[in-house]
């Protein structure tokens, strides 16, 4: 038997069998499955066959030139595979075999009413499939519990966990899970705490999410559709107008913060209602499977082009704070001074790159000027960016000292631009991708950049171009004309903790 299109009625009375069990001799607990049986099938053997069919199936409808490469996370249904098995199906074949040692899964509360994250308190999870190991959340929750903590009756309820972890069994054969459900939270606050798990380019990050409920089938299909575009368009509004949506709003708003931030590109895999399945289409569920894609150029690049740390990114905001103070005449401490040249010796900032860094107060820009060619290193380009910034930005009257600890401070590191052939405005449009590339544009002695993330202030690429080009002093709608020479780059940015 498989549940429902979502989930089985709140009012039903369900005996919960997923009480934290001790697994081995050494008294780590294993959280059992509950939703077997119910939502998919209880024995190893039918549910090995059943996501082999739907596999299958899906991986017949795909387009075959679609690539894995650059994959970062993903979006997936948790209703019983009967309704949503398909959509699913079309999200696990994005994964490669084998290529991601973790997943950061985040799902919804659906059963509970908390607010912020709850994490396990069990060692491992258990499937059909095997155990999977639970990923140490002790340092998380030691210094953030205000966000997460362990709410314990989700740990044993909860479904839209226990749902996808199958799918993510048959196309990984060893790796670590990190499951958290989200109830209302700060979107932006909850992606600043998650960014270090997803440091790693072998860590995914899969939300599970079905779209609107027990909608007409046509209404789904057109609510479903609107939400979906404001998924691929990487919405900053996303909290905004959220009525039957989906159950997965705060999971997917932390995604969307961190695709943003990341310059991730997303792509539609799949779209699918329960009317298209196992149920009537009087009122159906909806199913959406969206791949998050990470620049492969970024990913790939060595020596002098391999990404930044985290850790390394902070040290370069950190010499960004410690120029403009040491220009105002701040004391510095000798271990502060230490430390920092102790970070900054590090080879890979050594590295010749393009360079700019932003100042902005209370969220209002303050500054913003950087070099696009690599011809300094970096720590030497942000040093000097930080003081052009601040008192040479033709724009803005120079910092006060007053202004200095009021001032956020972000670090953009820019791959080498390259030339982007276009036939015309149509096909330029086309070429531009929204929140990943950087862009540049010049036509005599006129010039003018945007940095990637200008698109969150400009998300159309006609209005990108339009200000782009009366930037560089050129009628707005000049890029109509054909005869721009335009390059793109991407960049890596770093920012001070708000």
């Amino acid at each position: 038997m498989f549940a429902p299109r979502c989930l089985l009625l709140l009012t039903a009375t369900v005996v919960l069998w997923c009480l934290i069990a001790p697994v081995g001799t050494s008294g780590a607990a294993v959280r059992d499955p509950v939703w077997a049986g119910k939502f998919y099938p209880a024995t190893r053997e039918r549910l090995d066959l059943l996501i082999r069919h739907l596999t299958d199936a899906a991986e017949q409808e795909q387009n075959a030139n679609r690539s894995s490469a650059g994959l970062r996370a993903l979006i997936m249904p948790h209703a019983g595979y009967a309704y949503s098995g398909a959509t699913a199906a079309h999200a696990a074949l994005a994964i490669a075999r084998d290529r991601f040692d973790r997943v950061v899964l985040l799902g919804p509360d659906h059963r509970v009413g908390f607010r912020n994250a709850s994490v396990t308190g069990a060692s491992h999870w258990r499937t059909p499939l095997g155990v999977v190991p639970v990923g140490d959340f002790t340092r998380m929750l030691r210094d953030q519990p205000e966000l997460f903590s362990t709410v314990a009756e989700s740990d044993r309820q909860e479904h839209s966990l226990e749902v996808t972890i199958p799918f993510l069994q048959s196309r990984l054969s060893r790796f670590e899970l990190i499951p958290v459900v989200l109830g209302p939270c700060d979107a932006g606050r909850m992606a600043q705490a998650m960014a270090p798990l997803l440091q790693d380019p072998r860590t995914l990050l899969v939300v599970s999410a079905d779209l609107s409920h027990y909608l007409p089938y046509d209404n789904a299909v057109k609510r479903d559709r609107e939400t979906l575009d404001r998924i691929l368009s990487l919405d900053p509004k996303w909290e905004q107008d959220q009525d039957n949506r989906t159950c997965g709003r705060y999971p997917v708003g932390v995604l969307l913060e961190l695709a943003r931030k990341h310059h991730w590109r997303p792509e539609l895999l799949h779209y699918s209602n329960s009317g298209d399945t196992a149920g009537d289409k009087d009122a159906v569920v909806g199913y959406g499977a969206v791949a998050f894609y990470g620049d492969e150029r970024m990913q790939n690049k060595t020596d002098a082009n391999q990404p930044l740390t985290l850790q390394q990114g902070a040290a370069l905001v950190a010499l960004a704070r410690q120029t403009l103070a040491g220009h105002f005449g701040e004391t510095i401490t000798p271990a502060e001074s230490q430390n920092l040249k102790t970070a900054l010796a590090d080879q890979a900032l050594q590295a010749r790159c393009g360079t700019f860094v932003t100042l902005k107060s209370n969220n209002q820009l303050r500054g913003c000027i950087g070099s696009l060619s690599a011809t300094a290193p970096l720590v030497s380009g942000v040093r000097d960016n930080a003081l052009n910034a601040a008192f040479h930005d033709p724009r803005f009257s120079p910092l006060r000292k007053t202004e200095l600890d009021a001032v956020h401070i972000e670090v953009s590191v820019l791959t080498e631009p390259v030339p982007l052939a276009y036939t015309d405005a149509d096909d330029l449009l086309s070429k531009l991708r929204p929140g990943i590339d950087g862009v540049i544009i010049k036509k005599g002695f006129a010039s003018a950049t945007f940095l990637p993330q200008v698109w969150e202030q400009l998300p159309q690429p006609e209005q990108f171009l339009s200000h782009l080009c009366m930037k560089a002093g050129l009628p707005a709608g000049q890029w109509r004309e054909g005869d721009l020479t335009v390059q793109v780059y991407q960049v890596q940015y770093f920012e001070e903790a708000r």
